[in-house]
């Protein structure tokens, strides 16, 4: 049929006119197919590149570490270290250490100078691997001296002295023939697994028992501060009342308490607790330590993984053993 012919089955709309119509309508769509393909190949890219970058921000990265043990957490496979200043990482600080490195772990001793890999996964997430021992540090620990017997379940605990929050001096004699839950803390510590994890699960065994009246009053808490030439009365008064719901009846029943260095070094020397302290702040190991009626070590809990149902536990059955 000849150009600009109407054809009948077009409704007399001339059929070259109907052609070009169908060929900006292909061609309108390859344009769309195109852009929809470069979109999804642009999208696919950008997915690429974000799990990239995903993957490199979570890489591991390791830093160098140097410094002195100051002390070894074999039930947590940790190690205090009084650390040098990490570029990059943080500046000079005594503060705790996870260990993957079990041969190292193994090897280096309280006071070794030591050199290890930092590896960080993630802020707060952290360990050490590769651990060499370069040398011994001349430091000396706030507790050395002639280190007595450690203490053994059976055993009676040195009477010393202390002083409480109110002022008041007690001695362990004074609670004879009630079972006494004691560990040690200083209001300072900056670490929420440490001394104040310990104080909140004084706080919760304290709170139990005060349920009732008769394992009340057959039970104390003592908490005993690494700290005494900071932690004066009115200081261990305001740190207890913050675990006591700020109710200073709650005295009654725990006390927080100081002794003089000499003194502090006999307990945590019999009950196998290191300490140092620098810079205002104390390096330590952990030891919570249950007194039966008679004064003798009942239990011992070495570390900060128990949990305050396992320790109350141990104390009412204690206390059922107690006249």
């Amino acid at each position: 049929m000849p150009p600009g012919t109407l054809s009948p089955q077009l409704g007399g709309v001339p059929e070259d006119h109907f052609l070009g119509q169908i060929a900006q309508k292909v061609q309108g769509r390859m344009r769309k197919t195109k852009s929809i393909k470069s979109r999804f190949a642009g999208f696919i890219l950008t997915i690429c590149v974000s799990l990239l970058l995903s993957s490199c921000k979570h890489s591991p990265k390791a830093y160098t570490l140097t410094g002195r043990v100051i002390s070894k957490q074999p039930d947590t496979q940790q190690l205090i270290i009084d650390n040098d200043d990490i570029p990059g990482f943080m500046a000079a600080m005594t503060m705790p250490y996870l260990v993957k490195d079990s041969d190292g772990f193994q090897r280096v001793q309280p006071k070794d100078v030591i050199r290890a890999d930092v590896v960080v996964e993630k802020p707060g997430k952290f360990w050490l691997e590769h651990l060499t021992v370069t040398g011994k540090s001349a430091a000396q620990s706030a507790a050395e001296g002639p280190t007595p017997e450690v203490l053994r379940v059976g055993d009676a605990v040195p009477d010393v002295p202390m002083v409480n929050q109110d002022g008041k001096t007690l001695h362990f004699a004074r609670f004879k023939e009630k079972v006494v839950l004691t560990t040690f803390i200083y209001t300072r510590c900056p670490f929420p697994d440490y001394c104040p994890l310990l104080s909140r699960q004084f706080a919760a065994i304290q709170k139990e028992l005060a349920k009732n009246p008769d394992d009340y009053k057959k039970t104390h808490l003592i908490s005993i501060t690494l700290d005494p030439n900071y932690d004066k009365p009115p200081v261990l008064r305001e740190y207890g009342l913050s675990y006591l719901e700020h109710d200073p009846k709650g005295f009654e029943h725990w006390d927080f308490v100081a002794t003089t260095p000499a003194d502090l070094q006999k307990l945590t020397a019999s009950f196998g607790l290191t300490y140092y302290e620098q810079s205002g702040l104390i390096s330590h190991a952990m030891n919570t330590i249950l007194l039966a009626a008679d004064g003798t070590v009942a239990y011992m809990w070495p570390d900060n993984e128990w949990r305050a149902s396992e320790v109350f536990d141990a104390m009412r059955h204690a206390s059922t053993l107690s006249k």
